[in-house]
Protein backbone atom coordinates (compact mmCIF):
# COMPACT_ATOMS: atom_id res chain seq x y z
CA UNK A 1 0.00 0.00 0.00
CA UNK A 2 1.43 3.40 -0.97
CA UNK A 3 0.80 4.96 2.43
CA UNK A 4 2.69 2.09 4.11
CA UNK A 5 5.66 2.59 1.80
CA UNK A 6 5.70 6.31 2.55
CA UNK A 7 5.61 5.64 6.28
CA UNK A 8 8.53 3.25 5.95
CA UNK A 9 10.45 5.82 3.89
CA UNK A 10 10.04 8.67 6.37
CA UNK A 11 10.20 6.46 9.45
CA UNK A 12 7.07 7.84 11.10
CA UNK A 13 3.25 7.64 10.80
CA UNK A 14 1.52 9.89 8.30
CA UNK A 15 -1.46 10.50 10.57
CA UNK A 16 -1.75 12.28 13.89
CA UNK A 17 -4.37 10.89 16.24
CA UNK A 18 -6.68 13.32 17.99
CA UNK A 19 -8.90 12.59 20.97
CA UNK A 20 -11.69 11.40 18.66
CA UNK A 21 -10.01 10.27 15.49
CA UNK A 22 -7.41 11.14 12.88
CA UNK A 23 -6.78 14.43 11.14
CA UNK A 24 -6.00 14.13 7.42
CA UNK A 25 -5.10 17.33 5.62
CA UNK A 26 -5.42 18.20 1.93
CA UNK A 27 -4.52 21.80 1.26
CA UNK A 28 -1.75 24.07 0.11
CA UNK A 29 -0.30 22.05 -2.77
CA UNK A 30 -3.14 22.48 -5.29
CA UNK A 31 -5.57 25.23 -6.18
CA UNK A 32 -9.11 25.07 -4.86
CA UNK A 33 -10.47 24.05 -8.26
CA UNK A 34 -8.26 20.96 -8.34
CA UNK A 35 -9.00 20.14 -4.71
CA UNK A 36 -12.73 20.40 -5.29
CA UNK A 37 -12.56 18.32 -8.46
CA UNK A 38 -10.63 15.55 -6.69
CA UNK A 39 -12.67 15.53 -3.51
CA UNK A 40 -16.18 16.11 -4.89
CA UNK A 41 -16.73 12.55 -6.22
CA UNK A 42 -15.75 11.13 -2.82
CA UNK A 43 -18.01 13.22 -0.58
CA UNK A 44 -21.67 14.16 -0.21
CA UNK A 45 -20.73 17.57 1.23
CA UNK A 46 -21.42 20.49 -1.12
CA UNK A 47 -17.96 21.94 -1.83
CA UNK A 48 -19.17 24.93 -3.81
CA UNK A 49 -17.42 28.06 -2.42
CA UNK A 50 -20.78 29.77 -2.07
CA UNK A 51 -21.98 26.95 0.20
CA UNK A 52 -18.87 25.87 2.08
CA UNK A 53 -17.30 29.22 2.79
CA UNK A 54 -13.66 29.80 3.69
CA UNK A 55 -12.94 28.43 7.18
CA UNK A 56 -16.36 26.74 7.41
CA UNK A 57 -16.94 23.06 8.22
CA UNK A 58 -19.70 20.58 7.34
CA UNK A 59 -20.51 16.99 8.31
CA UNK A 60 -21.09 14.20 5.80
CA UNK A 61 -19.10 11.34 4.33
CA UNK A 62 -15.79 11.00 2.50
CA UNK A 63 -14.76 7.86 0.65
CA UNK A 64 -17.77 6.12 2.17
CA UNK A 65 -17.05 6.88 5.83
CA UNK A 66 -18.36 9.57 8.23
CA UNK A 67 -16.29 12.73 7.97
CA UNK A 68 -16.13 16.41 8.80
CA UNK A 69 -15.09 18.36 5.71
CA UNK A 70 -13.57 21.78 6.39
CA UNK A 71 -12.46 24.46 4.00
CA UNK A 72 -9.54 25.26 6.25
CA UNK A 73 -5.79 25.02 6.40
CA UNK A 74 -2.75 26.95 7.55
CA UNK A 75 -0.75 27.39 4.38
CA UNK A 76 -2.34 30.51 2.89
CA UNK A 77 -3.79 28.39 0.09
CA UNK A 78 -7.43 27.40 -0.34
CA UNK A 79 -8.41 23.76 0.00
CA UNK A 80 -9.96 21.20 2.31
CA UNK A 81 -9.18 19.27 5.45
CA UNK A 82 -10.88 15.99 6.31
CA UNK A 83 -11.52 14.74 9.83
CA UNK A 84 -12.29 11.03 10.00
CA UNK A 85 -12.10 8.20 12.53
CA UNK A 86 -8.61 6.87 13.18
CA UNK A 87 -9.33 3.46 11.68
CA UNK A 88 -10.73 5.05 8.49
CA UNK A 89 -7.68 7.21 7.84
CA UNK A 90 -5.66 4.82 5.63
CA UNK A 91 -8.61 4.01 3.33
CA UNK A 92 -9.47 7.69 2.91
CA UNK A 93 -5.82 8.51 2.19
CA UNK A 94 -5.65 5.85 -0.52
CA UNK A 95 -8.96 6.99 -2.03
CA UNK A 96 -7.73 10.58 -2.26
CA UNK A 97 -4.44 9.59 -3.89
CA UNK A 98 -6.29 7.43 -6.41
CA UNK A 99 -8.81 10.16 -7.19
CA UNK A 100 -6.05 12.73 -7.72
CA UNK A 101 -3.62 10.55 -9.64
CA UNK A 102 -4.66 11.96 -13.02
CA UNK A 103 -4.01 15.49 -11.76
CA UNK A 104 -0.58 14.58 -10.39
CA UNK A 105 -1.61 14.65 -6.73
CA UNK A 106 1.28 13.65 -4.46
CA UNK A 107 1.75 13.68 -0.65
CA UNK A 108 3.18 16.84 0.89
CA UNK A 109 5.30 16.75 4.04
CA UNK A 110 5.04 19.03 7.04
CA UNK A 111 8.25 20.86 6.19
CA UNK A 112 7.00 21.70 2.70
CA UNK A 113 3.67 22.84 4.10
CA UNK A 114 5.44 25.05 6.63
CA UNK A 115 7.22 26.96 3.86
CA UNK A 116 3.78 27.89 2.50
CA UNK A 117 2.65 28.97 5.96
CA UNK A 118 5.67 31.23 6.24
CA UNK A 119 5.28 32.68 2.73
CA UNK A 120 1.72 33.60 3.70
CA UNK A 121 3.01 35.35 6.84
CA UNK A 122 0.85 33.22 9.14
CA UNK A 123 2.09 33.06 12.75
CA UNK A 124 2.57 29.66 14.37
CA UNK A 125 2.23 28.82 18.05
CA UNK A 126 5.63 28.03 19.51
CA UNK A 127 7.30 30.27 16.95
CA UNK A 128 5.56 33.61 16.54
CA UNK A 129 2.93 32.98 19.21
CA UNK A 130 3.41 32.06 22.85
CA UNK A 131 2.93 33.08 26.46
CA UNK A 132 5.67 35.69 26.20
CA UNK A 133 3.85 37.84 23.64
CA UNK A 134 0.52 39.47 22.92
CA UNK A 135 -1.79 39.53 19.89
CA UNK A 136 -0.92 43.19 19.32
CA UNK A 137 2.80 42.42 19.15
CA UNK A 138 2.10 39.56 16.72
CA UNK A 139 0.02 41.73 14.41
CA UNK A 140 -3.23 40.08 15.49
CA UNK A 141 -4.77 42.93 17.43
CA UNK A 142 -7.80 42.78 15.14
CA UNK A 143 -9.01 39.64 16.93
CA UNK A 144 -9.05 41.30 20.37
CA UNK A 145 -12.32 43.03 21.28
CA UNK A 146 -11.24 45.52 23.90
CA UNK A 147 -14.79 46.92 23.98
CA UNK A 148 -16.38 43.57 24.85
CA UNK A 149 -19.30 44.20 27.23
CA UNK A 150 -18.30 43.37 30.80
CA UNK A 151 -14.61 43.29 29.98
CA UNK A 152 -12.38 40.24 30.46
CA UNK A 153 -9.37 39.10 32.44
CA UNK A 154 -6.28 40.89 31.16
CA UNK A 155 -8.24 43.56 29.27
CA UNK A 156 -6.42 46.53 30.83
CA UNK A 157 -2.98 44.98 30.28
CA UNK A 158 -3.79 44.32 26.62
CA UNK A 159 -5.14 47.82 26.14
CA UNK A 160 -1.88 49.25 27.48
CA UNK A 161 0.15 46.91 25.30
CA UNK A 162 -1.83 47.96 22.23
CA UNK A 163 -0.65 51.53 22.78
CA UNK A 164 2.95 50.65 23.64
CA UNK A 165 3.98 47.18 22.41
CA UNK A 166 7.34 45.91 23.69
CA UNK A 167 8.21 44.28 20.37
CA UNK A 168 6.77 43.85 16.88
CA UNK A 169 6.57 40.88 14.55
CA UNK A 170 8.02 41.66 11.12
CA UNK A 171 8.87 39.91 7.92
CA UNK A 172 12.35 40.09 6.46
CA UNK A 173 14.37 38.84 3.54
CA UNK A 174 18.08 38.15 3.49
CA UNK A 175 20.17 39.98 0.94
CA UNK A 176 22.87 37.31 0.78
CA UNK A 177 22.94 33.53 0.97
CA UNK A 178 21.88 31.96 4.24
CA UNK A 179 18.90 30.50 6.06
CA UNK A 180 17.65 32.25 9.18
CA UNK A 181 16.42 29.65 11.68
CA UNK A 182 14.18 29.89 14.71
CA UNK A 183 16.07 31.48 17.61
CA UNK A 184 18.82 33.16 15.59
CA UNK A 185 19.71 36.67 16.90
CA UNK A 186 18.76 39.76 14.91
CA UNK A 187 21.07 42.81 15.04
CA UNK A 188 21.09 46.30 13.69
CA UNK A 189 24.06 46.76 11.31
CA UNK A 190 27.29 47.17 13.22
CA UNK A 191 25.69 46.76 16.66
CA UNK A 192 27.06 43.97 18.85
CA UNK A 193 23.98 43.49 21.02
CA UNK A 194 21.02 41.69 19.47
CA UNK A 195 17.82 43.69 19.11
CA UNK A 196 15.53 40.80 18.26
CA UNK A 197 15.14 37.12 17.43
CA UNK A 198 14.11 35.08 14.41
CA UNK A 199 10.87 33.12 14.90
CA UNK A 200 10.68 31.32 11.53
CA UNK A 201 12.89 31.19 8.46
CA UNK A 202 13.36 29.28 5.24
CA UNK A 203 14.30 29.51 1.58
CA UNK A 204 11.09 30.57 -0.14
CA UNK A 205 10.36 28.13 -2.98
CA UNK A 206 7.96 30.61 -4.57
CA UNK A 207 10.06 33.78 -4.31
CA UNK A 208 13.44 32.01 -4.46
CA UNK A 209 14.93 34.19 -1.71
CA UNK A 210 15.64 33.51 1.98
CA UNK A 211 12.78 34.85 4.10
CA UNK A 212 11.78 34.85 7.74
CA UNK A 213 9.83 36.46 10.53
CA UNK A 214 11.30 37.99 13.66
CA UNK A 215 10.46 40.09 16.67
CA UNK A 216 12.24 43.44 16.76
CA UNK A 217 11.75 46.72 18.67
CA UNK A 218 8.75 48.70 17.33
CA UNK A 219 11.01 51.57 16.23
CA UNK A 220 12.94 49.12 14.01
CA UNK A 221 9.89 47.50 12.41
CA UNK A 222 9.37 49.75 9.39
CA UNK A 223 9.73 48.13 5.94
CA UNK A 224 13.14 48.89 4.50
CA UNK A 225 14.93 48.82 7.87
CA UNK A 226 18.29 47.12 7.45
CA UNK A 227 19.13 44.27 9.82
CA UNK A 228 21.68 41.51 10.21
CA UNK A 229 20.93 37.93 11.22
CA UNK A 230 23.63 36.04 13.11
CA UNK A 231 23.99 32.72 11.27
CA UNK A 232 26.71 30.63 12.89
CA UNK A 233 29.82 32.85 12.85
CA UNK A 234 28.54 35.29 10.22
CA UNK A 235 26.26 38.30 10.10
CA UNK A 236 24.03 38.05 7.02
CA UNK A 237 22.46 41.34 5.91
CA UNK A 238 18.74 41.61 5.38
CA UNK A 239 15.89 44.08 5.36
CA UNK A 240 12.43 44.29 6.87
CA UNK A 241 9.66 43.75 4.30
CA UNK A 242 5.86 43.86 4.49
CA UNK A 243 3.84 40.75 5.33
CA UNK A 244 2.71 38.54 3.77
CA UNK A 245 5.56 37.60 1.49
CA UNK A 246 3.12 36.01 -0.93
CA UNK A 247 -0.63 36.36 -1.40
CA UNK A 248 -2.49 33.84 -3.51
CA UNK A 249 -4.33 35.25 -6.55
CA UNK A 250 -7.95 36.13 -5.85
Amino acid sequence: MQMKRLEEAVGRPLFEQTRRGVRLTREGDILLGYARRILAPLTDVDLDPGTLRYYAIASGTAAGVPAHVARTGYTGEDGFELFVAWADGPAVWEALLAAGAADGLVPCGLGARDTLRLEAGMPLYGNELGRDGTPFEAGLGRVVKLDKPGGFVGRDALAANAQAPRKQLVGFRLLERGIARHGYPVHLPGVAEACGEVTSGTMSPTLEVPIGMAYVPPDQAAPGTRIEVAIRASRVPGEVVPLPFYRRPA
